[in-house]
Order: structure tokens, then sequence, then C-alpha cells
């Protein structure tokens, strides 16, 4: 990572960006005046000790006096990120517990949608996490990286888990099945995301390339979404049953859609 890229986590700290850069040419070379720091930092003179009074004051720097000019010298990274981290924790720990006890969930019939990667597993994580009764899931191998910690979770607390596979990882709870890799492809469920708890909520992020979800309590919807992974499920499940020499006495469209499963 270059400089600019530490300013910028600095500031997402609440560092201004004569403060990053100040406490960052600190690191580099220490004790220095108020002078050599406008010089290293590329920052006015003028700002330099307005900085260097900011970060004074939120225990970043210390500061010493001799014959001829004030000496800096930064707190140990260590020291100061540990600080940090615990007054985040602190804030989210009250958060956590004032914004909850605002929040009332009210079962909607709307369709919501989501955007950005991260801000979907997390949902999706969420979601699984929550869930009292069941999770069927359709999973990439992506999504099944990032999820696997929350469906064992949910699989350890007793939840029925159904997973259709659409790539080449490996679950090992719940009942699992591997969706063909040609029908996938036909269907459009490569890299398709889908999470159904309880039958009362579904999440569904299309394979488009486009980083969103939609999001629904609509009980009809969530149904919909189920009854496909369960099926898909149902399907496997009765194919491993009924083995190679009953395929013969089923419908020619049976037998086309189950030989699927052999690919």
């Amino acid at each position: 990572m270059d400089d600019q890229s530490f300013i910028n986590d600095l500031m997402s700290l609440g560092f201004t960006e004569y403060e990053a850069k100040v406490y960052i040419a600190l690191l580099g070379d220490f004790p220095s005046t108020g002078y050599q720091l406008s010089k290293q930092a590329g920052i006015p003179r003028s700002m330099v000790y307005e900085a260097l009074g900011r970060l004074s004051g939120r225990g970043a720097v210390l500061q010493t006096g001799d014959d001829r000019a004030t000496l800096y010298r930064p707190v140990p990274p260590e020291i100061l990120l540990d600080r940090y981290e615990q007054e985040q924790e602190r804030r989210i720990t009250n958060l956590r517990k004032h914004l909850r006890s605002l929040f009332v969930d009210k079962k909607g019939e709307r369709l919501w949608t989501i955007r950005g990667e991260d801000t979907i597993m997390s949902y999706a994580s969420q979601m699984i996490q929550k869930a009292e009764r069941e999770v069927l899931l359709v999973l990439a191998d992506d999504h099944l990286k990032r999820l696997t910690s929350a469906i064992h979770s949910a699989h350890e607390k007793k939840i029925e888990i159904g997973a259709l596979l659409t790539g080449e990882g490996e679950l090992d709870c719940g009942e699992v099945a591997r969706h063909p890799p040609l029908e996938s492809e036909v269907q459009e469920l490569t890299g398709m995301l889908v999470v159904v708890i309880d039958q009362e909520e579904a999440l569904i992020a299309s394979a488009n390339g486009e980083s969103s979800a939609t999001i629904t309590n609509n009980r009809h919807l969530a149904l919909i979404a189920r009854q496909f992974v369960w099926m898909e499920l149902f399907a496997q499940r009765i194919y491993r049953q009924i083995g190679a020499e009953l395929m013969p006495s089923l419908r020619p469209d049976d037998q086309q859609i189950l030989q699927h499963f052999a690919t």
C-alpha cells in the first residue's frame, strides 16, 4: 500500500488529511520540529502546527522542548490503534444496544433492493443466523465460502439446511445437492445466490454482474423461491432412489429431466 492508502485509512478514523500526513511523516523520522515536518509531509508551515496541536490533543503525538525548538514524536502505532479499536468497540456496543431498542422489524409485502457485494453477503449471513426452522439455499462457490460459518452455526442449532450448489465447493452439513453445470448455465443459475428462511423471507441475487439483490417478506414470493430449491433437492433425492433400472418406466420428458442429475 502507498502512503495515500494509509492516509485514507487514518482519515476514516477521524484524522484530517494534514494530520494523517504529519503522523505518517513522524513515523519515518522523529524527533522532528514543525519546520522539518512541514517539509517531510509536504504541507504549509502555517498548517503543520495546527495539525500537530490537534494530534497532540487526540493523543497521537508527544512533544518536548529544548533550547532551540519544540520537538515531536509519534505515539507508537500499536498504542494509538489499540485505543481507537477499544473506542470503536465501545461505540458499536452502545449503538447496537440503543439502536436495536428503536428498531421494530415490520413484515411487509414490498420488494426491497440492496446493493454492494459485502452488504448482500452480510444480510444473507444475518438471515441464516436468525432462522428458526429452515434455511434453503442456492450457492455459487464464492457465496458458499463466505456463508459456510453461518450455515454450520445454523446446523448446530438444529435448523434444517438444504443447499443446491452450482460450483465445485463442498458443504458437509444438511441436505446438499449439486446442480448440473449445463443446466445451471441454461437456467442462468451460475453465480446466483438464493437464501430462503422459515418460508417467510427470501433474498435473491442475480448473476448478471450487478452487485444487487432483492429481499422480500412477501410470503407468496418466499414460498415460490423455497419451492424452487426444495423441488431441485427433491428431484435429485428421487433420482438417487429409483435407480437406472426404473428409468425406462418413466415418461420420456421425466427421464430427460432426471438424466440431468447423472451428468
